[in-house]
């Protein structure tokens, strides 16, 4: 079996916990190198061969550094940007260090990444069933024993605990208790919808719509007639509704390869030289994700 949910539990009684990790992997490299902290550090490629940042630290983010960024462009911003090459070895290690702090208090877990999961604990009997003190509890686990701090929402479903664990960052923490919901979702702005990116944002904002209180004014029809079939989602998202249980196995759904070049492809000849050899890295990757499935299954 590939994944199981939340068993028997409803969404109006559900606890849930989203858990953050504050810019991960440069957080673990100022752990593991003092001389990095207080500087602005991002973790990337080469910027002299066309390298990508994956991350930064929040000094970085001052000077406009953001993930995805050429590396190059980066530097630009930040002259003083120190770039630490990644080491996902080592992120995978830490990664699996906070699960294990996580399932002190539920196994109900469904990770996102390696820096961010949805915790279900509406059943735990830890703190006389307090979210909140879960997470207060979770989170000084991770900084005593990772030495790395971690944001947290808690809220009644997935959408909000989500919201909620951005809310303070970095080193936060949250709540949404349910009787609050409706007023803290009626002023929270659109663009924190999750799936509302820049073209919806603008299709919202011709309309007029800032806030998920100004969506609620339309009707289910209306939303479907400007968004679509998301329409029906935004109905539900806007008024903080989200059903969705906690997924404690995740199948993939894509699997890619990627490479960055030091120098331009010059033909559709080199192109396809260049492809082959990417077409087998994802065969490889497909046979791994396959043995995977048929040993955890």
């Amino acid at each position: 079996m590939a994944h199981s949910t939340t068993p028997s539990m409803t969404p109006a009684s559900r606890k849930i916990i989203h858990v953050d990790c504050d810019c991960f992997y440069a957080a673990v490299e100022m752990r593991d190198d003092p001389s990095l902290r207080g500087r602005p550090v991002a973790v990337g490629g080469d910027p002299h061969r066309r390298g990508v940042i994956a991350t930064c630290n929040y000094p970085a983010r001052q000077f406009g550094v953001h993930s995805a960024m050429a590396s190059s462009q980066a530097l630009r911003r930040c002259p003083e940007l120190v770039i630490v090459p990644p080491n996902f070895d080592k992120y995978r290690k830490v990664s699996a260090q906070i699960h294990d702090i996580f399932r002190r208090y539920t196994s109900l877990i469904e990770p996102l990444s390696l820096d961010e999961a949805f915790l279900d604990v509406s059943a735990s009997e830890q703190f006389d069933n307090s979210a909140t003190r879960i997470a207060q509890a979770l989170r000084q686990d991770v900084r005593r024993e990772v030495a790395i701090t971690v944001s947290a929402g808690v809220a009644p479903n997935k959408f909000l605990a989500k919201v909620a664990s951005d809310w303070r960052k970095p080193d936060g923490l949250f709540v949404i208790p349910p009787a609050r919901v409706e007023e803290f979702v009626a002023a929270l702005p659109v663009n924190k919808i999750s799936g509302v990116g820049r073209v919806t944002g603008e299709r919202m904002a011709g309309l007029n719509l800032k806030t998920c209180g100004d969506l609620q004014q339309l009707s289910r029809l209306e939303l479907g007639q400007h968004f679509g079939s998301f329409g029906e989602r935004l109905y539900h998202l806007c008024r903080g509704e989200d059903s969705r249980p906690i997924q404690t196995g995740r199948r993939r759904k894509s699997v890619s390869v990627e490479r960055t070049y030091d120098k331009d492809q010059l033909t559709l000849t080199d192109w396809l030289r260049e492809l082959e050899g990417l077409i087998e890295k994802l065969k490889e990757r497909f046979a791994k994700l396959d043995q995977h499935y048929l040993i955890s299954g």
